[in-house]
C-alpha cells in the first residue's frame, strides 16, 4: 500500500482538501471501535475448501490434508505424513487476515495415530513464519491421548494471521503422526496504511477536545527496514516526543529542548524491543496519565514517572505519523522516514486511519 502525506483537521474539511498531496491508499475492513467485546470463537477451518489444506507430505492420498478437518471420517479419517518425525507439518490458508483464539485437536479416525504435543507457527504471506508464544517462552501444546477425543484450547493471546501451521512434536509410539484440527476466531478487524518511506500522515488535533493529563497513543507497525520515525510531536521551542525504530529496536524520546531551564531532565530515551524489523505485525502503546508514563512494545512495558518534564512541553497541535513532515526541524534525528505498515492508529480513542480514509 502506498502513503501519502496529508493533513487530518476535524475542525475543517476545506481545510484538509486543501492540504492533500497525494492519494492516500488505505485497506479498509470491518471497522470496530477499539476495546468493543464481541464474540470470536466461529468454527474456521470446516468450511474451508480442499485447496485451503497443505503439508510437508502425506502417507498416501487418502492421508490427505484435506481429511484433517475434526470429526471427519472421509478418506482413512485425517492428515498423516509419509514419514513420521519433527520436521512434518499440516498448514491452513484461512483466505484473509484472521483472529484466531482457540484450536482443537483430534487424531486419525480409528486409528492408533495421534499427536501427544505440537507447536503452532502463524504468518501473513505464508513464508515468513512465526511460533506462538505463552510465558515468554515457544509454547509446546499438549495433544491428544486417543484418535477421537477432542482435546480443545483456549489461546492465552489470540493471533492475527492468515497462514496457521501445525507442527507436531510427539506422537503415539504405537503408531503415527495423525491429525484432525478445527481452528476458532472471526474476521479481524483492521484498517492498514502504507508508508513508501518518502511520506507520513499528520493528524491535526482538535484544540477543544485536548486533554493536557492524558495522551493514549496505539498501533501496530509492520517494516522490513531497521530504521525509521513512527510517531514525532514537536513544541516552537525545540521540544518534541519522537518514537524512532533504530537498529531493529523502538525507542521513545522526550526531548524538553531547552538544557538551560531544565538541564536535570532535558531528555529522556527509553528503547524496547530488538529484531523489529522481521516483517511481522509489532504493537505499541504509550499511556501518559499526569506525570506517569506506560510504553508497552509487544506486552513489555517500561513505566516512569516524568518528573515534571510534561508540564513544560509546549507542543503543537499536530502528530505525526510516518516521519518529520519538516525536513532538518530537528537536527539531532535520523530523519529516515519510516517505510512499511501501520494498522489500527488510535489517538484517544479516535481511529486515524479512518478519518483519513473517510475525508
Amino acid at each position: 500500500l502506498l502513503g501519502a502525506s496529508m493533513n487530518v483537521n476535524m475542525d475543517s474539511a476545506t481545510e484538509i482538501f486543501l492540504k492533500l498531496l497525494f492519494l492516500l491508499s488505505v485497506r479498509h475492513r470491518h471497522m470496530a471501535v477499539a476495546g468493543n467485546k464481541y464474540n470470536c470463537d466461529d468454527q474456521l477451518v470446516s468450511a474451508l475448501p480442499q485447496s485451503s489444506f497443505s503439508s510437508s507430505s502425506e502417507l498416501s492420498s487418502s492421508h490427505s490434508p484435506g481429511f484433517a478437518r475434526l470429526n471427519r471420517r472421509e478418506g482413512a479419517g485425517g492428515w498423516s505424513p509419509l514419514v513420521s518425525n519433527k520436521y512434518q507439518w499440516l498448514q491452513i490458508d484461512l483466505g484473509e487476515r484472521t483472529e484466531i483464539t482457540a484450536v482443537a485437536t483430534q487424531g486419525g479416525y480409528g486409528s492408533s495415530d495421534w499427536v501427544t504435543s505440537y507447536l503452532l507457527m502463524f504468518s501473513d504471506s505464508g513464508r515468513n513464519w512465526k511460533q506462538y508464544r505463552q510465558e515468554e517462552s515457544i509454547w509446546a501444546f499438549s495433544g491428544n491421548s486417543n484418535a477421537d477425543s477432542v482435546v480443545y484450547y483456549k489461546l492465552q493471546h489470540s493471533i492475527k494471521a492468515r497462514f496457521l501451521r501445525f507442527v507436531p512434536l510427539d506422537w503415539n509410539p504405537n503408531g503415527r503422526i495423525g491429525m484432525r484440527i478445527e481452528v476458532y476466531g472471526c474476521t479481524y478487524r483492521s484498517e492498514v496504511v502504507g508508508f513508501d518511506g518518502k511520506s507520513c500522515l499528520i493528524y491535526t488535533l482538535n484544540k477543544k477536545l485536548i486533554n493536557a493529563l492524558k495522551d493514549v497513543i496505539s498501533l501496530k507497525f509492520k517494516t522490513m527496514q531497521s530504521d525509521g520515525i513512527l510517531l514525532h510531536r514537536e513544541g516552537q521551542n525545540g521540544d518534541h516526543i519522537t518514537m524512532e525504530l533504530t537498529k531493529g529496536k523502538l525507542s521513545l524520546l522526550i526531548n524538553l529542548g531547552d538544557t538551560k531551564t531544565h538541564p536535570s531532565n532535558a531528555q529522556i530515551n527509553i528503547t524496547l524491543g530488538s529484531l523489529l524489523d522481521d516483517q511481522h505485525w509489532h504493537s505499541v502503546l504509550i499511556e501518559h496519565f499526569n506525570n506517569q508514563v506506560n510504553f508497552t512494545v509487544d506486552k513489555h512495558t517500561h513505566h516512569f514517572h516524568a518528573k515534571g518534564e510534561f508540564s513544560y512541553l509546549d507542543l503543537d497541535y499536530e502528530l505525526s505519523f510516518g516521519g518529520i513532515p519538516v525536513p532538518g526541524k530537528s537536527g539531532t534525528l535520523s530523519r529516515r522516514n519510516f517505510h512499511g505498515c501501520f494498522e489500527n492508529i488510535y489517538y484517544n480513542g479516535v481511529n486515524v486511519i479512518d478519518l483519513a480514509r473517510r475525508h
